[in-house]
């Protein structure tokens, strides 16, 4: 069966929609986030979507399902949060191996029961490495612009640990995602590259940042080009955008993209802007529209959804792809 480097030559590849979008359709309460592992564990839990891969593996699996299912190729681990420094907020650090390890795990379970029924169309798991909720590059403290809450050490420590645990489970790709801060995002691969040599292997790496307003910057005050000349010194597999914003709005940082980079482009847009509830309510065929415009431009190797998007989002985004020949990857002058 071809690997995901093979894949990405012949087509663009669909990735998932949303996890939490789905995860909230199940309207889940506190025992839920408990059960069979976490019975007796001090703290509220509820919220906590990371834990749900042990405690209700059969959700977990029935998303990826539904997203294969729609036209997926790519599916990304429930481990948005799997690293100690988000899991602090629980009290639930000693718990961080097994989130990562088993939501592995089950990802590559579906991963091969689709790749086993359709072989011409192999399925692939990207395992999801987030932001952290702290920044390496900003303080949190407006009367302390000199503070950090976190050090890049204690970043790298924690992504060593996810990383370790994401390749045990075996993952057939890493998804550095939601970057709003660079210098995370470097904490992520360095801890990525001391793992590959520690375990004597590799697996492609993909990183994805997000513009969070109409700056076009980052979080952290880098525009999209910054963002990628800060790192193309790795050996990417794919490099792009998602998250804060819908298509619509990333186009026009998609389009650097693709003018500057030598790695595949991807991009996984939220599904329009969010209303005054903060709910999102772009209509699949609507975002289909709106991606067409990246594939007209041949923009990109890579699409998926974030935010507000679903299973029928992702079948609207994969009939359309068929059109399309992927983005041609090379050195750029």
């Amino acid at each position: 069966m071809s690997t995901i480097l093979e894949e990405i030559k012949k087509r663009i590849l669909v990735l998932d929609g949303a996890m939490g979008t789905m995860i909230q359709r199940h309207k889940l309460e506190e025992e839920d986030f408990r059960t069979g592992w976490f019975e007796n564990h001090s703290s509220p839990l509820k919220g906590n979507n990371d834990l749900l891969s042990l405690t209700r593996p059969e959700i977990i699996k029935d998303i990826h399902r539904q997203y294969f299912a729609s036209g997926a190729d790519i599916v990304e681990t429930n481990t948005f949060s799997g690293t100690w420094i988000a899991q602090a907020d629980y009290n639930l650090e000693n718990a961080v191996h097994d989130i990562n390890y088993y939501s592995a795990k089950i990802a590559k379970e579906v991963a091969q029961e689709f790749s086993e029924l359709e072989p011409e169309k192999p399925r692939f798991v990207a395992g999801s490495i987030g932001p952290t909720n702290r920044t390496a590059s900003l303080s949190p403290d407006v009367n302390d612009p000199g503070f950090r809450a976190i050090t890049f050490d204690e970043l790298v420590e924690a992504y060593s640990e996810q990383v370790n645990a994401l390749i045990k489970g075996g993952v057939d790709c890493l998804l550095v995602e939601t970057v709003f801060d660079t210098l995370n995002a470097k904490a992520a691969l360095f801890a990525i590259d001391q793992v590959f040599q520690k375990l004597q292997v590799t697996v492609p790496i993909m990183v994805s940042g997000t513009i969070t307003d109409a700056s076009g910057r980052t979080l952290s005050g880098q525009t999209t080009k910054a963002f990628l000349i800060s790192l193309e010194h790795m050996p990417l597999l794919s490099i792009g955008l998602n998250c804060a914003l819908g298509a619509k709005e990333l186009r026009p940082y998609l389009q650097i993209l693709n003018k500057n980079s030598s790695f595949n482009v991807s991009a996984h847009p939220n599904a329009g802007l969010p209303n005054e509830m903060g709910e999102y309510d772009q209509s699949p065929s609507m975002m289909a529209d709106q991606i067409k415009e990246f594939l007209d431009e041949g923009l990109l190797n890579i699409i998926g959804g974030c935010c507000g998007t679903t299973p029928e989002h992702i079948t609207e985004i994969a009939r359309l792809v068929t059109e399309y020949k992927p983005r041609k990857v090379g050195s750029v002058a």
